[in-house]
């Protein structure tokens, strides 16, 4: 293979953001993605949502990941990073790494949601119009269906590279023979998958146990994290009780019953750990998906510039010791 010269950016460098190859392409993402899953929807404040942004390109963040039914409601989080695109950021749109996806409930009616041609292709118009796009760098399927067939799905993200919509697709979520067929249909077709997005973290550790990763790395794929700090439960955020404004105090997605003792206890050791390494636990937890060189990228949220400023401090020290990987691997199987 021809030595790359012209991406110093592929080796970290210190008080810069790093750049990852991605699978077998041509396509480099930064170590750390910026999601939008929550704090940019209908009920979130537009400015903060837009200093966000702002921030995370500023500091090397070039890549925004999307859905269509991010929000709350669906579709707001696309209408809002529609909002500052229009205002602020369409000059630097081919600076930017767009995603969206399409596969989980979005509408009423039997077409709103699953694998169909039918969904994908409505669902991809709806998106480019709420965000003021014209095509999306890669659009997901966001789920294995597992009752269309999957030819239809992937016919589907095929036509729509060919039509001009999205310049690459990628899987999300999908079991591993379907992600293995999903590789080998569309690279056949012409239109390589780019990326498989898999939930991974420290807690979660399922795409590393289930051969998925090393699939990627056999396939030439992409593979991007999402929940790295396993809904915040990775953070020093519940070490002394249940914040109010937290996830857990919400009632949102993580749920009070998933703060065990157990899961305390465990959270407690971890912290230990990233304060020897001079890190908050959050920082930790995402180094330590980086210092697995089949992650190409790790996604987070977040609710504001300072947490954002906090998350991307992971790159500085992304190198781990053996006895601190076995130590971790000793808290979590405790």
């Amino acid at each position: 293979m021809i030595k790359n010269y012209y991406y110093p950016s592929l080796e970290r460098y210190e008080g810069k953001m790093p750049y990852r190859r991605c699978g077998r392409s041509g396509i480099l993402l930064p170590a750390i993605s910026l999601g939008l899953w929550h704090n940019f929807g209908g009920v979130d404040t537009l400015k903060n949502s837009t200093e966000m942004i702002h921030y995370a390109f500023d500091n090397g963040i070039t890549h925004f990941d999307l859905a269509n039914n991010y929000g709350p409601p669906y579709g707001s989080a696309e209408e809002t990073f529609g909002i500052i695109m229009k205002n602020s950021m369409k000059p630097y749109r081919d600076e930017m790494f767009i995603s969206t996806k399409a596969g989980h409930d979005m509408w009423d009616g039997p077409y709103g949601e699953w694998g169909s041609r039918k969904h994908l292709i409505s669902s991809l118009d709806q998106s480019l119009k709420r965000m003021n796009l014209d095509y999306v760098d890669i659009f997901y399927s966001h789920r294995y269906d597992p009752l269309t067939p999957i030819e239809e799905t992937l016919q589907a993200l095929t036509d729509i590279v060919r039509s001009g919509k999205a310049l690459y697709v990628g899987i999300s979520k999908y079991p591993p023979e379907a992600a293995k067929f999903a590789y080998n249909y569309l690279k056949e077709n012409k239109t390589p998958c780019l990326l498989y997005q898999g939930k991974y973290n420290i807690f979660d550790r399922e795409p590393a146990t289930t051969g998925i990763l090393n699939d990627c790395v056999e396939n030439g794929v992409g593979f991007i994290a999402f929940s790295p700090l396993a809904q915040g439960l990775l953070t020093d955020r519940y070490m002394h009780g249940i914040p109010e404004d937290s996830r857990v105090g919400r009632g949102g997605y993580l749920k009070k019953e998933a703060l065990t003792e157990s899961v305390l206890s465990k959270i407690i050791s971890l912290n230990e750990i990233a304060a020897q390494r001079n890190q908050s636990l959050a920082q930790m937890a995402v180094a330590w998906l980086l210092n697995d060189s089949r992650v190409t990228s790790v996604i987070v949220g977040s609710s504001s510039v300072k947490q954002l400023e906090n998350n991307i401090g992971a790159v500085k020290n992304i190198n781990f010791t053996q006895e601190e990987i076995d130590k971790i691997n000793f808290i979590i199987k405790e």
